[in-house]
């Protein structure tokens, strides 16, 4: 299978270098991690972090003479939407901005794509004039435009085919890698067809069995035989960044991929066990803004409000609620370049514009304790931690608090009758007066959100 190309960047990769904008090794790794996560290298290139996203627009901006558009806060001409229907859109990352006299405007994150320009004009029947944006900022827009704002992020899949399942890619005779990356993207595409977070893959006599959780049960939906098991979970380490030859230590990877054009982000747990090794896999939509969590203008208020203050911002709920979805969703809407925001994550799920995310590293010695005991000479305005339950986690945070710094972080609970017990206990008596702000997540549609004098009231 031919990994994803970006026409515009295959031609031009080489006048990066050229131009010491990046180093030809950085670019041949980049290939590489292109080729095996089925990415465009500028993808890599800008999730390295060996180049900035707008730096590299800009570059093809005066390489190609083509305009670079940044769509964050772009409104285009609905009228316009009907020119390329959806799945063309999403197929070749094109999006149309605005139509005069009749030439289309449209926003491409590959300009030089002549065979999506000929099917667009195709499509449109008319002239069409491209401008460069960032793959990520089309495919936002795309998903905000053709569908309504509760269905960003959402895979499409049409109900009139019949159900997806990953066993139709199973053929045992196949060891090859192809086939080996193409049954793993099944299983992933399944599991999101399905909405599906949370997939283990667990040792059974015969092979390995592919189980979904799904509220709160976890079920069976096939095995992979025992022939496939070594090159199977040998190729999810790879691509996960993991070490392949290690089975008898806990590892933890993140695996990029694509389903219906939506890039898509997993963790990827492997925990040694008697039975061998069990891998847990988390899939994480792309975040949304607070608007489209479906919170009123009331709740956004509440916590853009707790945001200006020191203090905690506690996200409640069950597991697999959305809490860490949530959190990115408050990042994303109220980080600003005035203010140093960072994160401490196990792995980070989505770049965030104006935030320094950290990501933990267990196999160099970055733990959670490292991080804690360094992150304050990077002098945080406001930090994110995923979530610490421990009386040192507590006192830490509220010493974050008395330093003028606002905390972000997560706490398990099935309902409010639970966070209130849970709460009462006497280690929370300091974090909890510290509380800027409270979400709890019932539900995908039933969130509340409590602020500092509702919480008093609470806790009272």
């Amino acid at each position: 299978m031919e990994f994803t190309r970006n026409k515009t960047l295959e031609k031009l990769k080489y006048d990066l270098v050229r131009d010491n904008l990046i180093k030809y090794e950085d670019l041949e790794t980049a290939e590489q991690v292109a080729k095996a996560q089925n990415i465009n290298v500028g993808q890599v290139l800008i999730n390295s972090g060996i180049i900035q996203e707008e730096k590299l627009l800009k570059f093809l901006e005066s390489k190609l003479h083509i305009p670079y558009v940044n769509l964050e806060d772009y409104s285009l001409d609905k009228k316009c939407l009907s020119y390329i229907n959806f799945n063309n859109a999403q197929k070749y990352k094109v999006i149309p901005l605005f139509e005069i006299e009749g030439i289309l405007t449209v926003a491409m994150s590959d300009p030089l794509d002549l065979f999506a320009i000929d099917k667009i004009v195709e499509d449109a029947k008319c002239e069409i004039e491209p401008v460069i944006s960032s793959e990520s900022a089309v495919i936002k827009k795309i998903e905000e435009y053709y569908h309504s704002t509760s269905s960003v992020g959402q895979i499409f899949i049409d109900d009139n085919q019949p159900k997806y399942d990953w066993r139709n890619e199973l053929h045992s005779e196949d060891l090859s890698d192809e086939h080996i990356q193409k049954l793993i993207r099944s299983i992933l595409k399944q599991a999101i067809s399905e909405d599906i977070h949370e997939l283990f893959l667990e040792h059974i006599p015969n092979g390995l069995s592919v189980n979904f959780k799904k509220n709160s049960q976890i079920y069976s939906t096939g095995e992979i035989p025992s022939i496939l098991v070594s090159s199977f979970i040998a190729r999810l380490k790879v691509l996960s960044n993991l070490d392949p030859t290690v089975s008898e230590l806990p590892q933890l990877g993140k695996l990029c991929f694509k389903v219906d054009s939506i890039p898509l982000i997993a963790s990827i747990s492997a925990f040694p066990t008697i039975h061998g090794e069990r891998i847990a896999i988390k899939i994480y939509k792309p975040p949304k803004t607070l608007k489209e969590t479906g919170l009123n203008e009331k709740q956004i208020a509440i916590i853009k409000n707790s945001m200006n203050t020191a203090g905690i911002i506690v996200v409640c709920g069950t597991g697999l609620s959305g809490k860490t979805h949530m959190v990115y969703s408050i990042l994303l809407d109220t980080a600003t370049d005035k203010k140093n925001v960072m994160t401490i994550e196990s792995i980070t799920k989505y770049d965030l514009t104006n935030v320094n995310q950290c990501e933990l590293n267990e196999n160099i010695g970055f733990n959670l304790d490292k991080a804690m005991r360094f992150i304050e000479f990077q002098s945080p305005d406001i930090l994110y931690f995923e979530g610490i339950n421990t009386k040192e986690g507590l006192d830490y945070f509220t010493s974050l608090v008395l330093k003028d710094k606002i905390v972000i972080t997560e706490f398990m609970a099935e309902n409010i009758a639970d966070l209130m017990k849970k709460m009462s206990l006497p280690e929370f008596a300091m974090f909890k007066s510290l509380l800027n702000c409270l979400i709890f997540i019932h539900s995908k549609d039933s969130i509340e959100v409590f602020d500092k004098n509702a919480l008093e009231k609470y806790f009272a």
